[in-house]
């Protein structure tokens, strides 16, 4: 994707609705000192332009029963059904990330399960399934901290 030129209206906008996406248009506009029409015009510019790819409700997994989170890396048996493979991951709502990745691993994903016993229920029947010659598995003990990326004036272009 080509860099977007930004300005730095551009660049307080993101860095407002990056630490609160629900964050009210008019608001952002009064800290700017813009017009509310201008801010909703600008993000419309950042959304087509691929900037903001949208807005996303996150959900504590382990409120909902998930308290397994782990992390695996996939070795295919054949390369070339990459495509394949990603599309039958996508059927699978446990898991939540998909990465092509260089090094070792063919694929790398990120997936929740309910407990352990679930975990090794979606290996052996839904993972193993779709051409893999072997799995290695990583099991996160707990999220330390997510954050989003940082928006500075380094990204505005002149």
């Amino acid at each position: 994707m080509a860099h977007t030129q930004l300005d730095l209206l551009d660049v307080k906008i993101l860095q407002m609705m990056s630490g609160n996406a629900r964050k009210p248009f008019l608001e952002i506009a009064r800290e700017c000192g813009v017009s509310g029409a201008a801010v909703h015009q600008r993000i419309g510019k950042l959304q087509s332009s691929g900037v903001i790819k949208g807005t996303e409700m996150l959900v504590e997994p382990s409120a909902i029963g998930y308290e397994t989170c782990a992390y695996m890396g996939f070795f295919l048996k054949d390369p070339a059904s990459f495509n394949e493979v990603v599309e039958k991951l996508r059927g699978i709502p446990e898991v939540v990330e998909c990465h092509f990745t260089t090094g070792q691993y063919d694929l790398f994903i990120k997936v929740f399960a309910r407990n352990n016993d679930h975990l090794l229920h979606l290996i052996h029947e839904k993972l193993q399934n779709l051409g893999l010659s072997r799995t290695e598995s990583i099991i996160s003990f707990k999220e330390v901290f997510k954050r989003p990326l940082p928006v500075d004036d380094s990204v505005v272009r002149d």
